[in-house]
């Protein structure tokens, strides 16, 4: 699956992509994530990619013309493109999944007070991940990159890691689970989990699963 991301600071993913999953799975060759500043696509000799707003206003608006010429050079064909708006529908698993069914995501990342709005009309979804404020779109990007990524077959070790982890079967969250020591500053380990039968401990798993996701 290949990402491309449109960003005025392209230096950030490389450091979130240099480690882990995500890296193995760009050797593999699963994965790739190519970054393009926005400043190619400058309106002026001096690389502004921004203007003042319409009507006044604090701050300064990442111009459409700057977008619709990137979009223009970097969208292939049967692209999804994915905007990173603080009022766009909230990023969910069953998101992560349906973006995962595409070959190639183009994510636009916001800077300064936000687009013209035009720009909602070049892409296909915004999406935020929360009811909070950050710098700019680049770690929202880097949180859809992840959660998309390890979806995508031959990512993860195990075939089933990425189906019976939290929020992937209906919604549900993950059953808790332990390693050793048995006990640790009096917390023991359910004795269920020693018992080896596997049909009571999935039976606790489950019961254990719906308590904990009706919280």
């Amino acid at each position: 699956m290949r990402f491309d991301v449109l960003t005025l600071f392209p230096k950030m993913f490389e450091g979130p992509f240099a480690e882990s999953m995500v890296k193995r799975a760009v050797e593999k060759g699963v994965v790739e994530i190519h970054t393009h500043d926005m400043r190619q696509w400058a309106w002026n000799s001096y690389g502004a990619v921004d203007d003042r707003p319409f009507g006044g206003g604090v701050g300064m608006l990442i111009r459409v013309d700057v977008i619709a010429k990137a979009l223009k050079d970097v969208k292939k064909e049967g692209a999804r493109v994915v905007l990173m708006s603080a009022r766009g529908k909230r990023y969910t698993q069953a998101d992560a999944k349906r973006l995962s069914g595409y070959k190639n995501l183009v994510i636009v990342c916001g800077h300064y007070e936000g687009f013209d709005e035009r720009v909602s009309s070049l892409v296909d979804e915004e999406i935020s991940i929360g009811d909070f404020v950050l710098t700019g779109g680049e770690i929202p990007a880097m949180v859809v990159i992840d959660s998309v990524s390890r979806l995508l077959p031959g990512v993860l070790g195990k075939d089933e890691s990425s189906t019976r982890e939290s929020f992937s079967t209906e919604g549900y969250i993950e059953y808790p689970q332990y390693t050793r020591p048995r006990e640790f500053n009096g917390e023991t380990v359910p004795e269920v989990l020693l018992s080896g039968d596997p049909k009571k401990i999935e039976e606790w798993q489950n019961d254990v699963t719906r308590e904990k996701s009706r919280k």
